[in-house]
């Protein structure tokens, strides 16, 4: 594997940061035809990363983890 798990995290960590400064919630006030993706997408990206996010720390947290 290359890397570990803490750049992983660092990156998951880059990605939610990005994507929280995106504001899905504007693009939904433009006409659908405008829209260069879909909010519901990013939304459910976004919930994504965080899950990913969780688990990376779960398993840096858990002794039994090498």
């Amino acid at each position: 594997m290359i890397g570990d798990g803490r750049d992983l995290e660092r990156e998951v960590e880059d990605e939610l940061r990005l994507v929280e400064a995106s504001r899905p919630d504007e693009e939904m006030r433009e006409p659908i035809e405008d829209w260069r993706f879909d909010p519901t997408d990013a939304q459910r990206y976004e919930i994504g990363l965080h899950t990913l996010l969780d688990a990376v720390e779960a398993e840096h947290d858990d002794p039994t983890v090498h």
